[in-house]
């Protein structure tokens, strides 16, 4: 997801701080949720060995359906930044959306 330890004292109220027996040891700073979505795409595309634009179109369904469960389309643009990455139009996931929400 792109987190970056960072010491316990610097920790801010966004941050997530883990103890050990009681002692704060680190903490995790989170990216903000659209730059996260930028490193799933990423993630994705290494695990397919290719662009997410030449997957067949099971696959990218598969792909929305994944985004979708991780909170991709949450995000301010999200689902432009999927379509891009996708190499289809917005209207084409919108589709692979409602089609996922009416199986």
């Amino acid at each position: 997801m792109g987190g970056e330890l960072i010491p316990p004292d610097e920790a801010g109220p966004e941050d997530v701080v883990l103890a050990w027996e009681g002692v704060d040891v680190v903490a995790v700073r989170l990216p903000q949720l659209a730059d996260s979505l930028d490193h799933i795409l990423a993630a994705m595309e290494r695990r397919e060995g290719r662009p997410l634009a030449d997957l067949d179109r099971k696959a990218k369904q598969e792909a929305v359906r994944i985004l979708e469960a991780r909170g991709a389309f949450a995000v301010r643009h999200g689902v432009e930044t999927v379509a891009s990455a996708l190499g289809v139009s917005r209207f084409t996931v919108y589709n692979y959306l409602n089609r996922e929400k009416g199986a």
